[in-house]
């Protein structure tokens, strides 16, 4: 079963990437683009599990470290 994976691939070849779009994918993002992923995630997460004191502790902790 984990070698259907790559039968596909090698069976879609370049047709099958075409039809995402023309931009080859690099695999980086710009780091505004993932903050702006990652925060409304965290902000969810603060909220749903109550953990601002944690959140607040380590990155207070992490400026400890940073020297500021």
């Amino acid at each position: 079963m984990a070698d259907t994976a790559t039968r596909t691939t090698i069976r879609t070849g370049r047709r099958g990437r075409a039809s995402f779009g023309s931009r080859p994918s690099s695999g980086t993002r710009h780091p505004l683009v993932a903050t702006a992923m990652v925060l409304p995630l965290a902000a969810l997460l603060v909220v749903v599990f109550g953990g601002w004191d944690a959140v607040v502790t380590q990155a207070s902790s992490v400026g400890v470290m940073l020297g500021r």
